[in-house]
Formats: C-alpha cells, structure tokens, sequence
C-alpha cells in the first residue's frame, strides 16, 4: 500500500499546484483508507504535507506574478489563530464526526465554485482586498483548518474567487501563501495531542512535492471557467465520497446523498444559464 500511497500523493502535489486546494481533501482520504492511518493522525498528518507542498508550490506562481501578497500574509496570520484554536478544539470531537463535517462543507463550497461568481462581482486582477473583509474570513476559514485538517484551500480559493473578485489563478496562488501559513498553526494545535509517523509524513510529502512542481507548469494556462467548474466538481465528487466512508451501515445513504447533491448543482447551473440567456437577450444581446 505503500506505493499506491505515494502515487495518490503525487495527485495532491498536483491538485495543489493547478486548483490552490484539494491538497487535504485528497491527503486524508489517503492517509486513512490507504495507508491505514487513525482519523486524528491522518488530519495532523495531512497538515504537515499540505503546509510544506504549499510553500514549494508557491514559488513559481509567485514567479509569474499571480500572488497578491497583502491579501495572502493578512488571511494567512488571522487563519493562522482560527488554525491553532481549531486544532486545540478538535480534541473534544469525535473522528468521525469531522470527516463527516468536512465532506459537507466540501459539497457546499463545490456547489458555490460550480454555479460561479455572484451577479456584479467583477474580477480584480491587481487588486488587494479590504483589511477587514480579510481578517473576519481568515479567522473562519483558519479555524475549519485546524478542527477538520482542511489547509484551507477549498475555502480560501472561493472566498477569493466569488466575494472577492479575484481572478481564479491569482485567487489559486494567493491560496497556497495562506494554506501553508494555516496548515502549520493547525498542526502546532494537534500536536499537542496526537503523535503522528514522521517517516511516513516526510515520505508522501516528498512525492507531494514532486507533483507540485509538475503541475506548477500547469498553472496560468488553464483557462478561468474551466479551473473554477474543475474545481468545483473535485470538491464536489470527494465530498461525497468522504460522506459515503462515514456512513458504513448505510452506504446507500452516503449514494444518495452524492447522487442528489449533484443532480441540484446541475439544475442549478443550468437554471443560472437559463437566468443569463434571458438577461442577453432582453438587452438586445442575442442569444448565447
């Protein structure tokens, strides 16, 4: 299991690289039903991995100039006191309770990036968002951190993306500047609790980091409609397998649950593609 368990690491290199999320919601599925990791362990884990990836990760975006780095440092240090309180927190909660809390706030963020950015929200390219806007989402953000293992990306990336208006590579490579800031308090809060297998941790981030440095390539070229929907249907599908692992007795269930929350999402989408095609249209625009 072992190699199958640095393969998949090599996706969360990737998937960090390309989307700025999706390093935790791909690391702990692995650690726990790969390699045979407790819930807690893998969580902290996962943090260490996902905070050193997301450091190497950033070096290229930060290169072509994609990283607003006010806006990143500030919702990095405010996450950073969510992290650490969450981190403290999570020792009062059972595993399997925040495993199943996290796969629902994925299905929901997944449903958030899928539909798109909201009506009047135009994208920033070269702009840092407001101190205060920026310090309430950080904490918030920083404390699902340290509670579920989450570095944080699949929330930061469409906190960024949809309320702040930020372009998806820029909102993509700020992430991981906050990611890897956040990953690290909530690690310091779970280690105060949970030992963790360093030989094992530095082993899958060393192949995290190998694929990071294969999808920096990527990064940039992707076009923005294509990297947000992506996005939102990878959160979307591990949500709902996540969900599914929690629910054992009745697997069924966990299905129907994904089945459903997919099916809204693309009668929601195809509902706000209805609601532009009439507003074209009705403004003389034509249709699409």
């Amino acid at each position: 299991m072992i190699v199958l368990t640095l393969l998949a690491a090599v996706l969360v290199g990737v998937a960090l690289a390309v989307l700025g999320g999706g390093g935790s919601i791909l690391t702990v599925p692995i650690l726990v039903y790969l390699a045979g990791q407790d819930p807690k362990q893998a969580i902290a884990m996962s943090l260490f991995v996902v905070g050193v990836t997301s450091a190497v990760a950033v070096v290229s975006h930060a290169r072509a100039g994609r990283v607003r780095w006010r806006t990143g440092l500030v919702f990095g240090a405010a996450g950073m006191a969510g992290a650490y309180g969450g981190g403290r927190l999570a020792e009062f909660i059972p595993g399997t309770w925040l495993l199943a809390g996290f796969a629902l706030m994925m299905i929901a963020t997944a449903v958030a990036m899928i539909r798109g950015r909201r009506e009047g929200v135009q994208a920033k390219p070269h702009a840092e968002l407001p101190i205060g806007r920026v310090v309430a989402e950080g904490v918030a953000v920083g404390l699902v951190t340290g509670l579920v293992g989450a570095g944080g990306g699949f929330l930061v990336v469409p906190a960024l993306a949809l309320l702040g208006g930020l372009p998806m590579a820029v909102a993509v490579a700020t992430s991981l500047v906050v990611i890897a800031m956040k990953s690290f308090a909530g690690l310091a809060g779970y280690l105060a609790t949970v030992q963790i297998d360093w030989t094992l941790a530095a082993l899958v981030t060393a192949a995290a980091v190998t694929g990071s440095l294969a999808g920096g390539r990527l990064a940039g070229r992707i076009p923005e409609t294509v990297l947000r929907k992506g996005f939102g249907w990878f959160v979307l599908v591990m949500g709902g397998f996540v969900l599914a692992q929690q629910l054992p007795v009745v697997h069924s269930v966990g299905a129907a649950v994904l089945v459903a929350a997919g099916g809204g999402v693309w009668l929601v989408h195809r509902k706000h593609r209805k609601h532009r095609k009439h507003r074209r249209v009705t403004a003389g625009g034509g249709p699409e």
